[in-house]
């Protein structure tokens, strides 16, 4: 089985800003996202693109998955945004406004052209109608190795403006885009995670929303405030329950007499050999968490 690694928390921290940058070094996300694009204003993109490259470059964010969101291509910003993220080596680097294979095509001749480290992955920003009608063809691109996909990022707030849906507690407007999106990510073995919840202050809101993403099989959730951290960590995380109960149809199937199979009966429940293989994920997630500390 691959080696999970556990992205429940993604936190956008701003890239003008030093102090958010150095306070990420010590917060108990999985994810930070130093951000280049969204949350830096126009006349500060260069100290925040040198920032945030001389911070990861310095390392110090231990566990942490440390990931560089560029400026989209086609503006001003991308092409130095670009080098100067693959100078600094992250984790990986967050492309935002993916909508076509094509984009993707022309970052992985990009990092050949500048050497990249093999360990930088890409990640897509799925954010636009045209992406979301395009978002099996984006997702293929995962099978062409050059192009270093492994994560999808559900950009909802970008959603909502160019297609003027509303943000309503259920976000049964965006449903259908959320999971298209993550049937296209798994159907060609992609992380996804969820959009974010602009909402702070309402807390029972982002609890709720952070057990839909969950329940709909999202990874975790971006986020905009540490305050978000704990919750998200908790909620996608498989409880103490759902791992025993994990552990037990592992041992089961294990066992001499059921070698052979399919389905076994326990506890008065049809268990199937599929719900060992989703047990071990379940356990190999939970223990991946406790390596953190």
């Amino acid at each position: 089985m691959t080696t999970i690694r556990p992205r429940r928390s993604a936190l956008y921290m701003p890239g003008s800003n030093a102090r958010a940058l150095e306070k990420a070094r010590n917060l108990d996300a999985d994810v930070i996202l130093l951000d280049l694009e969204d949350a830096v204003a126009p006349d500060v993109k260069e100290q925040a693109r040198v920032q945030v490259c001389e911070a990861v470059a310095a390392g110090g964010y231990g566990h942490r998955e440390v990931v560089i969101r560029v400026n989209g291509p086609g503006t001003p910003w991308f092409e130095e945004d670009f080098n100067a993220a693959v100078a600094a080596s992250p984790d990986a680097i967050l492309i935002p406004k993916v909508s076509a294979p094509d984009t993707l095509f022309d970052i992985a001749v990009r990092l050949a052209q500048a050497g990249a480290p093999a360990k930088i992955r890409i990640w897509a920003m799925i954010e636009t109608p045209v992406a979301i009608l395009r978002v099996h063809d984006i997702a293929a691109c995962a099978h062409d190795r050059s192009t270093r996909l492994s994560c999808f990022v559900m950009g909802t707030n970008d959603l909502a403006k160019e297609t003027r849906a509303r943000f309503v507690p259920d976000r049964s407007t965006m449903l259908p885009w959320l999971a298209t999106s993550l049937l296209a990510a798994r159907a060609y073995g992609l992380d996804i995670l969820d959009g974010v919840f602009n909402q702070i202050s309402d807390t029972d809101g982002f609890d709720a929303e952070c057990a839909q993403g969950r329940d709909l099989g999202f990874d975790g959730k971006t986020l905009i405030h540490p305050s978000q951290i704990a919750e998200a960590n908790r909620i996608f995380a498989p409880d103490a329950e759902e791992v025993e109960r994990a552990r037990a149809i592992i041992a089961a199937f294990e066992k001499p007499e059921n070698a052979d199979k399919g389905a076994i009966n326990m506890d008065g429940r049809m268990v199937e050999r599929l719900h060992a293989q989703m047990a071990v994920r379940v356990v190999a997630l939970a223990d991946a968490i406790a390596q953190r500390g």
